[in-house]
């Protein structure tokens, strides 16, 4: 204590001497180097007391601890990243504690938030010999990544490797922002890859399907809002060309649900690239080059005769089309057929409303294959309203539309315009618009349209005219 004090008097004793000697010098000398002196004398003073000993400061409270990720390492359960031994119960295991993990609130009503817990496959490669599923409903946000998951050859054809699905619950959605990104999985041609059901917002990103067997891919069943992203989808592994395309099966993504959407997404082989049995879904972006359509395959299917609802955006379609049942409100743009690949519009009870076929490129081998075809097996279209096919271009195929223009030149009472060869629908045509530009100098004819059937336009004169007659028709 003595030590102390001593420490802290020697500083204010400097001090008061430093105050002392500079007082003094100004009084008995008023000159500019007294000053200095007296100056440089308390900057010393000043430095001697930065230099003493302080007081001691007390000890940093520690940081608290702060808890790390909840990554779940499935290697740590026991899984094997060779592919070698079954890592089933290992995957499963860690999908089961990060389900019981810590929740985080909640999403949707009964979805526990899991605040991003991820299951790391860690790049490896696992064998699996049923399906990888949560032990119930009521999860959300949670990504599984990182690895490549490969069926057994035991594994259930019925099944699918990743199952996102509880057939007890009574929830309306029994999952909501689950992630499966960066992902490789190999059916081994037996089931299938990835089922959504009743699930929300799901993301499926940047992820490697295929070997799947004659069922689905993907499937997407209720719920909505499913997200297919940045993926490659086949049956077989393949980049075209294949001696054994004409035996492809099976459907690369089926979306058996309203709101869900495939963007930047190829798929390079399957008897069905997308099949689409809901409403309000949107493809874009999405390379289709699986089985051919002159070997029984189909890009896209739209199976939902009567109230379609759905939009195809600047996608591509190579060698294979497009079939629509009875469509009503369908959206086709920006898109490129190849390969003579054409869209199909197929009666069911008869129906084809709202319909918008425009702005798409069509490429083909120059044997009058038809841009836009009509199945009416079943039964001849009777409802045609509001459908536009129109600024299509075209090249070696026969084009198609529902608005054509043509004009013909001659002589006497009567010109007829032919439009069979452009218009889509047989003997339906709603507007008519013409203009007729008589040659005769002193001639000036009464004119008029006497008749519109059979997709063919008449127009008549009075009198004998040399005339040129321009007809524009609307479907």
């Amino acid at each position: 204590m003595e030590t102390r004090k001593t420490q802290v008097a020697v500083p204010v004793l400097l001090a008061i001497m430093t105050l002392i000697v500079s007082q003094v010098a100004f009084a008995s000398k008023d000159s500019l180097h007294e000053r200095h002196m007296a100056e440089l004398q308390v900057v010393k003073a000043s430095l001697v007391r930065r230099n003493l000993p302080g007081f001691v400061s007390p000890p940093p409270t520690p940081p608290q601890a702060v808890p790390g990720p909840r990554v779940y390492q499935v290697i740590s359960y026991g899984a094997d990243p060779t592919g070698k031994a079954d890592s089933t119960n290992a995957i499963l295991k860690a999908m089961e504690d990060a389900f019981d993990g810590p929740d985080h609130g909640v999403l949707m009503e009964g979805i526990n938030d899991l605040g991003g817990a991820r299951i790391d496959l860690q790049g490896g490669s696992y064998l699996i010999s049923r399906p990888l599923r949560f032990p119930s409903a009521g999860a959300g946000n949670l990504l599984i990544s990182g690895g490549t998951l490969r069926a057994s050859d035991d594994f259930p054809v019925d099944k699918y490797l990743i199952e996102l699905n509880d057939e007890s619950s009574k929830l309306q959605y029994i999952f909501e922002y689950i992630t499966l990104r960066d992902l490789l999985i190999d059916c081994n041609y037996r089931g299938g890859a990835i089922a959504v059901i009743n699930s929300l917002r799901t993301s499926i990103d940047n992820c490697y399907i295929t070997r799947f067997g004659d069922t689905n891919g993907i499937l997407v069943q209720k719920g909505h809002e499913t997200y297919i992203r940045n993926s490659f989808l086949g049956q077989h592994i393949t980049a075209g060309g294949d001696k054994g395309e004409r035996n492809f099966s099976g459907t690369a993504v089926n979306l058996v649900g309203n709101d869900n959407a495939i963007t930047d997404t190829v798929i390079f082989s399957a008897a069905i690239g997308v099949m689409i049995s809901g409403q309000a879904n949107l493809l874009s972006g999405v390379h289709c080059y699986n089985k051919a359509t002159g070997f029984g395959g189909t890009g896209i299917y739209l199976k939902l005769p009567g109230l379609t609802q759905n939009r195809i955006v600047n996608s591509y379609l190579d060698y294979t089309g497009i079939v629509a049942e009875d469509p009503v409100q369908l959206q086709i743009s920006g898109t490129f057929f190849l390969g003579d690949a054409f869209i199909l519009l197929k009666s069911i009870n008869g129906v084809v409303r709202g319909v918008n076929i425009v702005d798409n490129m069509f490429s083909g081998s120059d044997n009058g294959v038809q841009i836009v075809q009509l199945d009416q097996t079943n039964k001849a279209f009777e409802n045609v309203d509001q459908v536009v096919v129109d600024r299509n271009n075209v090249n070696g195929m026969a084009t198609r539309s529902t608005v054509a223009k043509a004009s013909v030149d001659g002589n006497g009472t009567s010109w007829t315009v032919d439009f069979n060869q452009v218009l889509l629908f047989p003997n339906l045509i709603k507007h008519v618009q013409y203009t007729l530009v008589a040659r005769d100098g002193g001639a000036f004819p009464i004119h008029a349209v006497r008749n519109v059937s059979d997709n063919r336009v008449v127009v008549q004169t009075n009198a004998p005219v040399t005339a040129q007659v321009y007809v524009t028709v609307d479907q």
